[in-house]
């Protein structure tokens, strides 16, 4: 199983598609929040698992987001001058650190995944994370996010988070039996991200994903 719409779709159906709005115009496509990353409908024969990835940061905001050795979250961006898109932009990436460490603990209420996300954003990863449970798969391998920009919203209390992933070499393994799941490379590996991470109000540094707008087999991240 590598990083494919489940089989059951069906299961996700209450996933609805999300337009982007709080910064302002925006793309108006819909979000595939039926899509798991890790998720194949054709897996082939089991490969070697993937080298042990980089230490993960583990304790900002004094939440753990802590992984196995063996899930590689790279994040190949610059990082914005302006301080809260600068925020924004690390918070997006521990959102989905929070997600895969809820994969890892096999719990959609993960300490990471609540501190951030919320509304839309929350729906987004619980889902995301309960699809790997249902599945009986964990994560291994290296999934890059590159090519990220930022917008902020007029009144500072939004930004808009934009990137490509590529998941050509990040893949599910069963966890009863470790059996690592792959597919043949294709357009598929690669989607396109935008994250609407809105300020806690009650901290001066802790952003959340609001809102999670996926654009799948994204050939302009290629």
């Amino acid at each position: 199983m590598k990083r494919r719409t489940l089989p059951t779709a069906a299961a996700f159906a209450a996933a609805t598609a999300l337009l982007l709005t709080a910064c302002g115009g925006g793309d108006d496509e819909p979000a595939d929040n039926d899509k798991v990353v890790g998720a194949s409908r054709q897996p082939e024969e089991p490969t070697k698992s993937a080298e042990p990835g980089a230490p993960q940061e583990e304790k900002p905001d004094g939440v753990d987001l802590s992984l196995p050795k063996d899930v590689n979250l790279v994040f190949d961006w610059d990082e914005p001058e302006n301080e809260n898109e600068a925020a924004a932009m690390d918070d997006a990436a521990n959102f989905f650190r929070a997600i895969y460490r809820g994969v890892d603990k096999r719990t959609a209420k993960d300490a990471g995944v609540v501190a951030y996300a919320t509304g839309e954003g929350l729906h987004y990863a619980q889902t995301q994370v309960n699809a790997w449970i249902d599945g009986g798969w964990t994560a291994t391998g290296t999934l890059r996010h590159y090519d990220a920009t930022t917008r902020s919203a007029g009144d500072g209390t939004s930004v808009e988070v934009a990137f490509c992933a590529d998941s050509g070499k990040f893949f599910g393994k069963e966890v009863k039996t470790g059996k690592v799941l792959t597919t043949r490379p294709s357009i598929e590996d690669f989607d396109y991200y935008k994250l609407i991470m809105v300020k806690l109000p009650t901290s001066d540094t802790l952003w959340q994903a609001s809102k999670v707008f996926v654009e799948t087999k994204a050939a302009k991240c290629q």
